[in-house]
């Protein structure tokens, strides 16, 4: 399972921006302690390039993947979630993926977490190996 870190003031760089960095449970470069962590994980930068979907069979509408990333996720007339494309446009074909913007990987990752129908997937775009979704 994976863990990634959002806001956490060691994370910001001299611009004080977040960099995508995710924690894996795993016996490599752990540490222990430190507020908000238990037990031991690794610390790891996200730096391949991931592809989103949507599921629409399972999506409730709830908004929080528009909220946490509107340049990658909007809602169609159908009330349900899917994913845009660079340009901008809305990829309604069942499966569709979208390219995650590097600036924007976090907040995929949060909304792939958050979202209360577990519809949105996230992938490597090397293997296909799900990082953040249902199946992850």
């Amino acid at each position: 399972m994976l863990w990634f870190a959002k806001n956490h003031p060691t994370h910001a760089g001299p611009t004080r921006q977040r960099t995508s960095l995710a924690v894996w449970e795993s016996p490599r470069r752990s540490y222990s302690g430190g507020k908000g962590f238990i037990g031991r994980r690794t610390i790891g930068v996200v730096t391949e390039s991931l592809h989103v979907w949507v599921d629409q069979d399972l999506c409730t509408g709830d908004g929080l993947c528009v909220q946490y990333a509107p340049e990658v996720f909007e809602f169609d007339v159908d009330g349900l979630a899917y994913v845009k494309d660079g340009n901008g446009t809305l990829l309604c074909d069942a499966g569709a993926r979208a390219d995650v913007p590097e600036r924007l990987r976090l907040d995929v990752i949060d909304s792939a977490h958050e979202c209360p129908g577990a519809c949105i997937h996230v992938e490597r775009a090397s293997d296909g190996q799900e990082v953040a979704g249902p199946d992850a």
